[in-house]
Parts: structure tokens; sequence; C-alpha cells
């Protein structure tokens, strides 16, 4: 009962934590253009928060790592990024929010692997892999929730009041991770050595690098396909809400089939490569798409692809990741594929004004790329996980 009372808390904090991060970025996007009236402010302001997770990723979860009280430490990171968010809320001055925004996208990835890593002390009894599925839940419940609150908040309350809320959701989280059950006694090593381990077994060990390398690319291909996908209803249902309806959509279908695997997932290394497969074919079928009812079916289908992918990869970073360095692997894949996502919707910027088609189709073709690192990087049939002197 209490490793059930554990889990129920820890969804719950970090379900709203990462609503209020889903709904921070088109939060900021509306207020930078409602600072001077240029989406290039708005775009600024979510690239800076969202670029700096990779260099912030690996040193957050080494810390996490060597601390007997993890959660505490999480809460704070929580608090120092709700922060940010408030400084960048009250300074006036672009070129200063934008610095800042960098500065709290550092601890970004606290709200994601951050947080994940965490997952295996309070599971209780419940199955790795039906948790993951569940930690998956929460991401596609977040990505759900958090546009539609800012869109509604802007529409009634303005853009600083959307933020406003990001900011009051991830610190009503806090109690949720203050509250995480403390660590093993973990020998104290220098922090060189532990990134080091880390970024070794995240190189060494060819399950997580395959499962990384993949999902990373794949994502570039996700990030193109958001920016495409307002256009895509601008273009073809004669309405920019309809892309948006679109993404609603494909989030939906993503907690579906979450639910529905989570009582018995499927092998996560093959899950990887099969959601891969299936987003370049709905990628494709949008790009091909003038009806409602093709364009609803290729959200759909991608929904049913990301989502098992999502708990396919946190089920095999559980799997293979030591428990010394797994806050670290949670972090830095976390911010390497956040990282990926900002890529992705930057390149599609141009790709997508010349043709949407073309966009589209680059995004598939991140699939096409993402499946062929899965076939490149092999693992044999049961990978070793180093041991932390090796992986040193």
């Amino acid at each position: 009962m209490r490793g059930r009372y554990r889990l129920a808390v820890y969804l719950a904090g970090a379900t709203i934590a990462r609503t209020g991060d889903e709904l921070s970025g088109p939060a900021l996007l509306l207020l930078g253009l409602g600072v001077d009236g240029s989406a290039a402010t708005g775009s600024a302001l979510l690239a800076g928060l969202t670029i700096s997770a990779a260099a912030g990723g690996p040193l957050l979860g080494a810390l996490l790592d060597r601390s007997p009280r993890p959660g505490r430490l999480l809460a704070w990171a929580l608090l120092a990024y709700a922060g940010g968010l408030g400084a960048v809320l009250a300074l006036v001055e672009i070129p200063a929010a934008i610095a800042v925004a960098v500065a709290a996208g550092l601890l970004n990835p606290a709200l994601a692997g951050g947080w994940t890593a965490q997952l295996p002390g309070v599971r209780g009894t419940t199955p790795l892999p039906r948790a993951s599925a569940l930690d998956a839940m929460t991401f596609t419940a977040a990505s759900l929730a958090g546009p539609g609150l800012a869109g509604l908040v802007t529409a009634y309350a303005g853009a600083p009041a959307a933020v406003a809320v990001a900011i009051t959701l991830v610190v009503a989280a806090f109690p949720a991770a203050w509250s995480l059950p403390a660590a093993e006694a973990r020998p104290g090593k220098p922090i060189r050595r532990q990134l080091a381990a880390g970024f070794a077994v995240l190189f060494r060990n060819r399950a997580l690098l395959r499962a990384t390398a993949t999902s990373t690319m794949s994502f570039v291909g996700v990030g193109m396909a958001v920016v495409c996908y307002p256009l895509l209803g601008a273009q073809r249902l004669g309405n920019p809400g309809a892309g948006a309806l679109l993404l609603t959509v494909l989030a939906a279908a993503s907690l579906v089939a979450n639910a529905v695997l989570a009582r018995r997932p499927p092998p996560p290394d093959r899950t990887v490569l099969v959601s891969t497969g299936l987003l370049g074919a709905s990628f494709l079928l949008a790009a091909a798409g003038h009806d409602v009812v093709t364009l609803l079916a290729a959200a759909v289908l991608a929904g049913f692809a990301e989502g098992p992918q999502l708990s396919a990869l946190f089920a095999i970073r559980h799997r293979e990741a030591p428990a010394e360095v797994r806050a670290q692997v949670f972090t830095t894949a976390a911010s390497v594929k956040i990282t990926g996502l900002a890529a992705g919707a930057a390149a599609a910027g141009p790709l997508s004004a010349l043709s949407v088609t073309a966009g589209l189709s680059a995004a598939a073709g991140c699939q096409l790329l993402a499946a062929a690192t899965y076939a490149v990087v092999r693992t044999s049939r049961r990978t070793r996980t180093p041991s932390p002197a090796r992986a040193a």
C-alpha cells in the first residue's frame, strides 16, 4: 500500500510539474509577441529556455546521483527553474530576459529525466515496464493540458498570467519532489570522475546508445512536425486552429496507446524501432493528405507511435543504467532529446515556409535516418552494463 501511495504521489507531482513546463513554452511565445509584436522575440525566449538543456543535463544528473536525498535536490531545482521563469516575466529588456531564459533552461532536465530517474525508488511492487508506461503518460497528459491552458489563460488574462500559472504549477510540485525517498549511500568521488562514468555508460552500453541515438534523431523529425501541423491546418483545412487540434488528437492517441500497453508492455528495444517506422509513415500520410479524415488518421497514427516510443525508452534506460549513474543517464539523454526537438523546430521554419509538404517529408526522412541509426548501432544478445570501475 505504501508503495502504491508513493507511486501515486510521484505521478501526481510529475504531471503537475510537466504541465507547468508544457504551459511555459507557449506562454513565453505569446509573452514575446505581446512585448513588441514580433514572433521572433517569443521564439528567442523559447529557444533560450530549451537550447541550454544539453549543457545542464549531465551536471544536474551527476549531482542527483551523488545526493543521499535526491528528491530534495530535485525540489530545489524546481524552485530555481520557477524562479528563472519569474525573472523572465519581471524583466523588461529582451536581451536580459533571453539570457535569464538560457540560465533557467539549464535546470529544465529536472522536469524530465530528473523525475524519471527516481522511479525505481517509488514503484513498490509495480513492475518497472508498467511503471515506465505510467510515467510516460504524465508527459502526454502534460502535453495535452499545457498548451490548451496557455491559450485559455492568455485569452482571458494575458500572456503574463499564463507564465505566472506555469510558475505556480512548477512550484506546486515541490512537496511531491521533497517527499521522494532517500537513496543508498554512495561513495564520494570527484565530480569529473562521476561525469566521466555517466558518459561512459551512455557510450559503451550499446542498448543505451542505440535507444538514445535513435530517439534523438526521431525527435528532430517530431520537432519539424510540430511546426508543420499549424500550417497544415491553415493550408488544407482553412484554419490554423485545426492544426493545433491535430496535435491534440496526436497527444490523446499517445495517452490511449500507453494506457492500453501499460498492462502488457511489449519488448522495449523492438518498440523503439517499430514506433520510429510508424512515425515516418504518419508524417508521409499527413504530407499527402488533403481531407480531414486522412489528416486525423495521420495524427492518430503518430500518437500510437510517439507514446509507446517514450515508455520503451524509459524501460531501456531503467534496465541498462547502473544505479550510481542512473540520474545522469536520464538527464543527459533527456537534454539531448530536447536539443534535437529544438533543432528540428528551427530547421522546419524555412522548410515549411517553402512547402508544408517538404517540411513533413523531411520529418519522415528523419525517422528513416533514425531507423538506420538503430540498425547501425548493433547490440549483443545480452548487453552488459559496465561496472563503475570500467565505466570510469
